[in-house]
């Protein structure tokens, strides 16, 4: 099977970077055929600005920028989809939302059709989602963060599409164990997303 680890972190030695890649140790620990491509967004200097080429694309007025169909195709090959992403106000930070609001196009992602229904194609496309975030579980229920997020990430995002989120959490300081128990769980991440997979392909 084959994994698609998206993050984008400045930072290379961030918890972001190291959680991404305990991920794919996890995958990879799973069965040592399995494959994992990384796409390091803010390495690889990903433009995250919504121009006039992309508004075009929405308006079915002209095709893919080469940079979208590029990432469109790293998507393509993928069973599983994972998000690694620190939390920016409440939310993921401006390079990956520009990464989704640009690559999940209107006549790859979904389709509009004349009479106002929608056609999802993104069905066969498994999403983990991974916030790491500065402040604790408590936080996160008393404000209602983590409902939020999963309602304007998970849902209105990757449903929208058809894409089946199996996984979405948060790896939050608390308690003395923290980052360690953040890359501890990475890996387990890692394990969920080979044995998605497998089953997938078992059915």
């Amino acid at each position: 099977m084959r994994s698609l680890i998206v993050f984008a972190h400045a930072d290379p030695a961030s918890l972001t970077h190291a959680v991404a890649a305990r991920i794919a140790e996890g995958v990879v620990s799973t069965d040592a055929a399995n494959v994992v491509e990384m796409a390091d967004l803010s390495a690889e200097g990903f433009d995250p600005r919504f121009s006039a080429a992309d508004l075009a694309l929405f308006r079915r007025q002209a095709g893919p920028p080469p940079d979208v169909l590029a990432e469109q195709a790293r998507i393509d090959r993928a069973d599983a989809l994972v998000l690694v992403y620190p939390v920016y106000w409440w939310s993921m930070p401006g390079q990956l939302k520009g990464w989704i609001d640009r690559v999940f196009t209107n006549g790859w992602a979904y389709d509009e059709t004349p009479d106002g229904g929608l056609v999802k194609h993104l069905g066969r496309l498994r999403v983990h989602l991974v916030g790491i975030g500065a402040s604790d579980a408590g936080t996160y229920e008393r404000r209602g963060y983590a409902n939020a997020m999963r309602t304007q990430i998970d849902h209105g995002i990757f449903d929208f599409c058809g894409a089946q989120v199996a996984t979405s959490e948060f790896l939050l300081a608390g308690g003395e164990s923290f980052p360690a128990s953040a890359l501890d769980r990475a890996r387990a991440i890692g394990h969920a997303v080979a044995a998605g997979a497998a089953t997938d392909e078992a059915a």
